[in-house]
């Protein structure tokens, strides 16, 4: 499976997929149709499909677009099929989508909203999760509370250490900096620093990165690591509470 990153709006990514054997196409969370026709084109891509991993505008607002210029179907979270534009195919945790001989399985992964779900795709080692987990970061908790979190990025770290983490947004040079504040000794996330830095300053993206790598250095998938527990004043709580402490200095930090 081919993956081509499209950014949309400021900060936004979009990600088409494009199964070689088959020809069929899909694009992941698409904020805006233009960009998105636009890169299929240059690549002599036919969209068959939207993914949505949840309903948020700058997730979803392209979809009646695309579904009008292609003739795609939109495939997106059961729980929130009345939140998704144009949705044709709702799935739950441990469907399957399948994308020419590509397959990918469902994740239920709530907590920035409800009905957020990521794509697995196992044999392209590539997870498409939204705005749950981003590379040294995760999502607001708009419609969940840390014990749904923190259930769902448990989740996400369980996958194989080389998955690729394609998430929502280039947050990652921010994410870098407030985690440095609370685990500033943690080498991989200072390597992660480095390398974060040199990317943006040549005007590339930081996506996708790797579950090991973020599992070493992500500060918001180690809410269970005493070290780190202890520098957010949390030693002894519960990972859901350390978690739920983490992201509230994340929410403040400046």
């Amino acid at each position: 499976m081919e993956i081509a990153l499209v950014p949309l709006l400021i900060d936004n990514y979009g990600y088409l997929l494009h199964d070689t054997a088959s020809k069929e196409s899909a694009v992941v969370d698409p904020s805006q149709a233009a960009p998105v026709l636009a890169a299929a084109k240059a690549r002599g891509w036919r969209l068959n499909y939207v993914l949505n991993t949840h309903h948020h505008p700058d997730h979803s607002g392209g979809n009646l677009g695309l579904k009008q210029e292609t003739g795609c179907r939109v495939v997106g979270p059961a729980p929130d099929r009345d939140r998704i534009p144009g949705i044709d195919i709702a799935l739950d945790e441990g469907g399957r989508f399948r994308l020419g001989d590509d397959e990918a399985e469902i994740l239920f992964i709530p907590g920035h909203t409800r009905g957020h779900i990521a794509f697995h795709f196992r044999g392209a080692k590539a997870v498409f999760c939204g705005d749950t987990l981003f590379s040294l970061g995760c999502g607001r908790m708009f419609e969940g509370n840390p014990p749904m979190m923190w259930a769902s990025l448990e989740k996400l770290r369980r996958l194989p250490g080389d998955t690729r983490v394609f998430c929502g947004h280039e947050y990652t040079a921010a994410n870098a900096r407030f985690a440095v504040s609370i685990d500033p000794e943690n080498a991989a996330l200072r390597r992660r620093e480095r390398e974060v830095a040199k990317l943006r300053a040549a005007g590339l993206p930081t996506i996708p990165s790797a579950m090991a790598e973020e599992c070493a250095a992500n500060p918001f998938l180690r809410a269970d690591d005493p070290t780190l527990a202890g520098a957010v004043n949390r030693r002894g709580a519960a990972p859901a509470e350390v978690f739920g402490e983490i992201r509230r200095l994340k929410d403040n930090f400046r």
